[in-house]
């Protein structure tokens, strides 16, 4: 049963899909309870049917929390899988997880490490602390911790124009549907880029950074790190912005890599990101010079030469191969090392500094958490939270509310505009150029003792220099 007693910050990176978060903002029901049908409604509408039907089979012959302790995880795992009584891959749903479409078609052995982190989130489910539910709480929170975690996502960077993964009509998943793809996310799967990386290279100008220029919330956590507060950065976003902002390398993990560099996927010769930048910005396959030149060196002459993509994919999971033979292309290239982008795809294990960061170092110092711009629906990095101690106060700043993690306190609204009242608050000096003079409505919804929703009240404008990004 290797891969379900693994840690969970140990799994390949994959999208989480939790057919058991709270859709519907207006329902504070614990998630100690079995969930109802209205939660399922992150699937598409032609999948809904097949998992909830599923999922509802399921959760009749599952222990609820309270039972946990007394069946145990081997006990669990020996009834069921062991026994050949149910398959991992419909365990995986009686978790809430819908399994990523990059496991279609694999052995069952395959959808253990997705198990283990289902039971490992059913057995290690945070509970918010009573104590801290207001803004003021937070920002007492801010002013007397002095080892803080701020974990990241692309929220962060959208005031600037880069977009988000998932955000409907303006996220990149939404503007990569033209693709023919089962599922945008394909663009990101490692197996597809081993297997045609013309897919890849044809959307990577559009995720690409193409300026240095940061957001009020990257000089947010600067300002902690030069106060002497943040303990370490935890980052998805691959733009390097963390890096331009001043955040010390010390201080910084990049949790899914970046652009900085890439690395020949042949020979493992890694250049600075630049280097491939051309290649990047035309949506062409990116080539080892390294290789290249063995190659020329070994074979002078009358090699055969192939041709990679240009980028332009054909109808819907018809893929060509980007070594079909031509005449018309560089020397020996289709020959040459893949240059790829030293990024986390789908698949692929985050770097070992994730992992030890956490376990050898932070779990023991840090006082608070901040999660800031990301939805937390790509593991291992979604299971931070539930990783650290249960005493330590953890606080949500994105645009739209967690629905699988209780947090002890919900800022919901722009980033930048939740970071820029908290330090007004605290008394902190956050110097920004797109922070001008608003003034900001922080309102507590409905029913709830400690989510707010933050709002400027006069135009709240972005200013961008005339490059843009």
């Amino acid at each position: 049963m290797d891969g379900l007693h693994a840690s969970p910050l140990k799994t390949p990176a994959i999208e989480i899909v939790d057919l058991s978060s709270k859709h519907n903002s207006d329902d504070e029901t614990k998630r100690d309870d079995k969930p109802d049908d209205a939660s399922l409604t992150e699937l598409d509408d032609e999948e809904s049917d097949e998992h909830l039907s599923l999922y509802e089979d399921m959760l009749d012959g599952m222990p609820n929390r309270s039972e946990w302790d007394e069946v145990g995880e081997d006990q669990f795992i020996t009834e069921s899988i062991e026994a050949g009584t149910i398959s991992a891959k419909k365990l995986c749903t009686a978790f809430g997880i819908r399994p990523p479409s990059l496991l279609e078609g694999q052995p069952d052995h395959k959808y253990y490490p997705l198990l283990g982190l289902g039971i490992t989130r059913e057995l290690s489910k945070r509970v918010k602390l009573p104590e801290h539910n207001t803004i003021d709480d937070a920002v007492e929170l801010l002013k007397r911790s002095q080892n803080i975690i701020v974990l990241t996502g692309a929220g962060i960077s959208t005031s600037l124009g880069i977009p988000d993964f998932r955000s409907k009509e303006t996220g990149l998943y939404s503007q990569l549907e033209h693709l023919g793809l089962s599922d945008p996310q394909e663009v990101f799967d490692i197996s597809i880029f081993r297997e045609d990386p013309s897919i890849f290279y044809s959307v990577a100008k559009d995720i690409l950074p193409t300026s240095r220029k940061t957001s009020p919330t990257h000089a947010f956590i600067k300002l902690l790190q030069d106060k002497g507060k943040l303990l370490t950065n935890f980052t998805q976003n691959i733009d390097n912005l963390e890096t331009c902002a001043g955040i010390l390398p010390e201080k910084l993990i990049q949790c899914h890599g970046s652009f900085a560099t890439a690395t020949c996927v042949e020979c493992n010769y890694r250049v600075r990101g630049e280097e491939i930048y051309r290649d990047l910005k035309a949506g062409r396959v990116a080539r080892c010079d390294r290789c290249v030149r063995t190659l020329r060196q070994a074979k002078p002459f009358g090699i055969k030469r192939k041709r990679s993509m240009n980028g332009t994919i054909s109808n819907k999971k018809k893929r060509q191969s980007y070594e079909d033979s031509t005449d018309d292309e560089e020397y020996d290239i289709a020959v040459a090392g893949v240059m790829k982008p030293d990024i986390t795809f789908f698949g692929e294990d985050l770097p070992e500094t994730f992992h030890d960061r956490l376990v050898q170092h932070d779990r023991d110092l840090v006082d608070l958490v901040l999660v800031i711009g990301t939805s937390l629906k790509v593991a291992p990095v979604s299971e931070v939270s539930s990783f650290l101690p249960a005493e330590v106060p953890q606080i949500y700043i994105s645009r739209e509310p967690c629905q699988h993690i209780d947090f002890d306190i919900d800022m919901l609204g722009e980033c930048d505009i939740v970071v820029t009242e908290l330090c007004r608050r605290a008394g902190w000096d956050l110097q920004h150029e797109m922070i001008k003079d608003n003034s900001i409505d922080v309102q507590l919804h409905d029913g709830y003792e400690s989510r707010y929703s933050f709002k400027i009240k006069t135009a709240y404008r972005v200013e961008l220099d005339s490059e843009g990004v």
